[in-house]
């Protein structure tokens, strides 16, 4: 299969399956006039590294994971100890996203009725230069 063809029958683009081929993640025969061809295999390997990508593993985790299966290991104790890093850098990363909007929140409610100023050699905007990190902590208590 060229390109176009393994990228249609993956439901991606090309520029997804020419991404990985470039990371080397799938290394496709050639043609005499230079196409890449990819096999049925490479195109398991695809939808495995596909697979993968959806579940928030990346890029490193996945070459990882292929190595350990290259190489004629089980990759799944490494895949569950991968995941569960993943799940907990996910939760940070949500917490950090709710209070993320909890402050925007806060700042709208706070910013609704104070009057626009104009700038001045040392304020831009006084909502965001006025916005204290301490208040907004205070404000949730």
């Amino acid at each position: 299969m060229k390109v176009k063809e393994i990228a249609k029958a993956l439901a991606t683009t090309p520029d997804t399956v020419r991404y990985y081929t470039r990371l080397k993640l799938v290394n496709p025969a050639k043609s005499d006039n230079g196409y890449k061809l990819y096999s049925t295999k490479d195109a398991s390997r695809l939808k495995f590294i596909l697979s993968a990508r959806q579940l928030g593993f990346s890029v490193d985790d996945i070459k990882q994971i292929l190595s350990e299966a290259d190489h004629g290991k089980t990759a799944c104790p490494l895949v569950r100890t991968l995941i569960i890093e993943r799940l907990a850098e996910t939760e940070r990363q949500f917490k950090a996203m709710q209070l993320l909007r909890e402050n925007m929140t806060l700042a709208v409610s706070k910013w609704e009725l104070m009057e626009d100023k104009a700038p001045t050699p040392h304020m831009v905007c006084h909502l965001i230069e006025g916005f204290e990190h301490t208040a907004l902590e205070e404000d949730r208590k």
